[in-house]
């Protein structure tokens, strides 16, 4: 079995391969703009490690890598327009490149081809079940971006309803990349479901890392400014969990400094944000939560009758994932 880091070079030369030169340029040009600088490629190489270690060649499963990636993507260029945001990975956003309907042509044209590649030199006998998990995998990620949406407008949002949302928007891709990578292999369907639970629960660890990084990251290798969940009254993990165990002063503190109308400039709210999460042990909550999924998806590992080399591959994966400081 390869490395994860040469399973990203691989799905990485494969999206290049996929790049759109047809016309008209004006639906296809933003496609490829998106897929050129399209992120860490952590699904498609999960995808293909996972059809690896289960008994195939990666190749096996190569086209519903780049699907997938395809389908993040969308979403990605879609959420971009429903935040307005300006920027995504150092880069304008297609509608702000382009206009907000380009970038909705442009992304409903990344699903249908993500559909195309997912369903491209599939075996009639895996059809089924690989259209059943991208579907229970989109449907997921859309019921999490609206419980995301719905939660900008509540200040009562519980840790468990958090877990969900983040499970549904970012675990149930990890889980989909997993669970189609041993379909193809033929892995039977316990594996299929074990292999499933380790990518959720790294999801839910990779994401909470997120939330973490965005207070406590350095902004040179974050890749971006800290504090933007701050910013934007995101309710995270840390923020939910701040609130939780303030006192009636540290709300009033907290609720103050994220309010829009505030006096206070960004880099304070930040710091005072930052400062109350130092005073209630929030970091150390955060780093709890990541160990406990981080240590569900090595358990799910090694629940499974495999090679105990890959294993430890996948033990080395998590460890470097979590590890991370972008």
């Amino acid at each position: 079995m390869a490395q994860f880091t040469d399973y990203i070079k691989i799905a990485e030369t494969a999206i290049a391969d996929s790049y759109i030169s047809a016309e008209p340029q004006g639906l296809y040009a933003p496609i490829n703009y998106t897929m050129e600088f399209g992120g860490k490629r952590l699904r498609p190489a999960l995808m293909l490690m996972c059809c690896e270690v289960f008994g195939s060649d990666y190749s096996a499963c190569i086209n519903q890598a780049v699907g997938l990636e395809y389908f993040h993507n969308f979403t990605l260029l879609h959420d971009d327009v429903m935040d307005n945001a300006d920027m995504r990975r150092s880069r304008p956003t297609v509608h702000k490149k382009w206009d907000v309907n380009t970038a909705i042509l442009s992304g409903d044209t990344m699903l249908s081809i993500a559909y195309k590649y997912m369903l491209k030199d599939v075996s009639p006998e895996k059809y089924a079940l690989i259209i059943d998990s991208f579907n229970k995998a989109a449907i997921g990620v859309y019921e999490g971006q609206q419980y995301d949406m719905e939660y900008e407008h509540r200040k009562d949002v519980s840790i468990d309803e958090y877990l969900n949302m983040i499970r549904l928007k970012t675990s149930v891709l990890f889980g989909c990349a997993c669970e189609i990578g041993a379909i193809i292999a033929g892995a039977d369907k316990s594996a299929q479901q074990r292999i499933y639970d380790f990518g959720i629960n790294l999801g839910l660890a990779f994401q909470l890392q997120d939330d973490f990084l965005d207070v406590y990251g350095d902004p040179v290798t974050f890749g971006k400014e800290i504090g933007g969940d701050i910013l934007n009254e995101k309710r995270t993990f840390m923020l939910i969990s701040a609130y939780n165990h303030a006192n009636d002063l540290q709300r009033k503190q907290l609720d103050t400094l994220l309010a829009q109308d505030t006096e206070y400039t960004p880099i304070q709210r930040i710091t005072g944000v930052t400062e109350i999460y130092n005073q209630l042990s929030i970091p150390d909550l955060c780093r709890k939560e990541i160990a406990r999924h981080t240590q569900a998806a090595v358990d799910a590992i090694f629940s499974l009758n495999i090679d105990p080399a890959h294993k430890d591959s996948f033990e080395t994966l998590v460890e470097n994932l979590m590890q991370r400081s972008r």
